[in-house]
């Protein structure tokens, strides 16, 4: 009898493991700190909050930077392999999944979103890296680098992404 618990408790480690740090293909990038997977399975990065984009189907206006920030987790990640690895929750309030993203390469691109100033920090939660990220969204506060720049985005280029958009014409 203790085999048969040995090789259970084996088979859901196995298991475990598989779906807490597992490869995928990103489909496409719906703002900074949100994508869909080619499996259709939405996922909401861990321990960011990026800037929101347009939603004009749900008449939500978008912040400051949130053209930006999803340019830049577009040239990260989109169509791109990635490795996800789990948190303490699976999923958020609204079904996504919850995860931590990092490049073939290693590139951890959660701290990146932040380091660059296309992120802050959630501060809403505990998570594993919080210290880190706080650290570096003041270096990029200090430095002035993305949204923290104080440089408004020109009206061009929100309004292109208001219409590309609103018709559907998004990358």
């Amino acid at each position: 009898m203790p085999k048969f618990k040995l090789v259970a408790a084996l088979i859901f480690f196995i298991f475990f493991l598989n779906g807490a740090l597992s490869a995928e293909n990103v489909r496409y990038v719906i703002d900074g700190d949100t994508f869909i997977l080619q499996n259709n399975q939405r996922v909401r990065m861990i321990g960011i909050n990026a800037p929101e984009t347009s939603h004009h189907r749900y008449g939500k206006k978008g912040q400051p930077f949130g053209n930006q920030a999803r340019e830049r987790l577009r040239k990260f990640i989109e169509g791109k392999d990635v490795t996800l690895k789990d948190g303490r929750e699976l999923f958020d309030r609204y079904g996504r999944r919850l995860a931590y993203v990092y490049l073939p390469d290693g590139t951890f691109v959660n701290r990146e979103m932040v380091r660059e100033g296309y992120a802050e920090t959630y501060r809403k939660f505990p998570f594993e890296y919080k210290n880190e990220f706080l650290e570096f969204e003041q270096a990029a506060k200090q430095e002035k680098s993305g949204m923290w720049s104080g440089k408004p985005a020109s009206w061009s280029a929100e309004f292109a992404g208001y219409l590309a958009a609103l018709f559907g014409f998004e990358k």
